[in-house]
């Protein structure tokens, strides 16, 4: 999707992805520096306003094996939001329960139609409820615990005062001059369209360039278009999400535009980032849909983070020269 001020049509793309969560990976593999600081301001913030679920699991159990003060103290807000967030499941749970109760009963004497809605209602959120708490308490990792969604976090490796640095960033940017509600107005800005880069992305792109480690990402497409088929006579169009995974599978280095916006009064300073995507493969067009991330080779990974604006041309050359995998598709889970 493309922020633009001369468009307001938008098409959904990598809505999301599944990420390589664990800050470690860019330590190993490429020397870089984890920016404590920032993640340990944006778990107060998340606590304190109650986004808890937008730091993806993965993200948080990373920090739970401590080995010096930095990641301890990291480690000890992620306990505490994660028993805050399950007391918080724990009293929906009752609430339901308590709800269901006297929906049976009042069905029980005499059928209402509010009853009805209440006992319906308290079902599904009882059930959610379970699922969520579950899921926190378990400590076996998941695919869908490195998922990440626009709105949800992600480890995204910059550089800043000629340093690689690991900071964690909202994904969907919001870009240099936007105010939350422009950005809401804009909400395809998840994804910098690799025709849009010197237009709506000009203030970024050849500035402020990251690299997020994905080995999944997820589509919507129409059912006909995936099949290779028009739609049939009085046929509704159907969505469906489709996992693209690279084969052989490999972590791939996404590139990234990202961006610093204030804080809002007694808030900190907010980072966001977007994935850069341009005309898909083959198999990715065949499925359905009509864009894609674009993988960094390693050899360019230095450029990239280093950007020279006064030099796009070798910008534009490193996206051309990108790896180009085989994507397999299948029915999301």
């Amino acid at each position: 999707m493309v922020p633009s001020d001369d468009n307001a049509t938008v098409t959904a793309m990598c809505y999301s992805a599944q990420i390589q969560a664990d800050y470690r990976k860019f330590v190993r593999e490429f020397g870089a520096r984890v920016s404590f600081e920032h993640f340990v301001e944006l778990f107060w913030q998340t606590r304190r306003e109650g986004g808890w679920a937008k730091l993806p699991k993965a993200m948080r159990a990373a920090f739970l094996a401590p080995a010096d003060e930095k990641e301890r103290a990291v480690a000890d807000l992620v306990k505490a939001g994660d028993q805050e967030q399950a007391s918080a499941w724990e009293t929906e749970l009752f609430q339901q329960k308590m709800r269901l109760t006297t929906a049976e009963r009042a069905l029980a004497a005499k059928p209402t139609k509010k009853a009805e809605n209440d006992q319906r209602i308290a079902t599904d959120k009882i059930a959610r409820a379970q699922r969520n708490l579950a899921d926190l308490q378990r400590t076996d990792m998941r695919d869908r615990d490195s998922r990440i969604f626009p709105g949800h976090y992600a480890p995204v490796m910059v550089v800043q005062d000629g340093r690689r640095v690991v900071i964690p960033m909202r994904y969907q940017c919001r870009l240099p001059g936007w105010t939350p509600a422009m950005e809401r107005q804009k909400n395809g800005s998840y994804n910098a369209r690799r025709d849009n880069l010197k237009k709506a992305w000009r203030q970024l792109y050849g500035y402020r360039h990251g690299i997020m480690i994905v080995n999944a990402f997820y589509e919507n497409v129409s059912r006909h278009r995936l099949e290779q088929r028009e739609l049939a006579p009085g046929e509704d169009e159907e969505n469906v999400v489709l996992e693209f995974r690279p084969r052989p599978q490999q972590d791939m280095l996404v590139a990234c535009l990202w961006s610093i916006s204030k804080g809002e009064e007694g808030k900190a300073d907010l980072y966001s980032f977007a994935a850069i995507t341009d005309e898909p493969p083959a198999e990715v067009s065949a499925a359905g849909h009509d864009r894609c991330i674009v993988p960094v080779k390693p050899e360019h990974v230095e450029t990239w983070l280093n950007p020279d604006a006064k030099n796009l041309a070798a910008l534009d050359a490193i996206l051309d020269d990108r790896d180009q995998p085989y994507y397999e598709h299948r029915l999301a889970a």
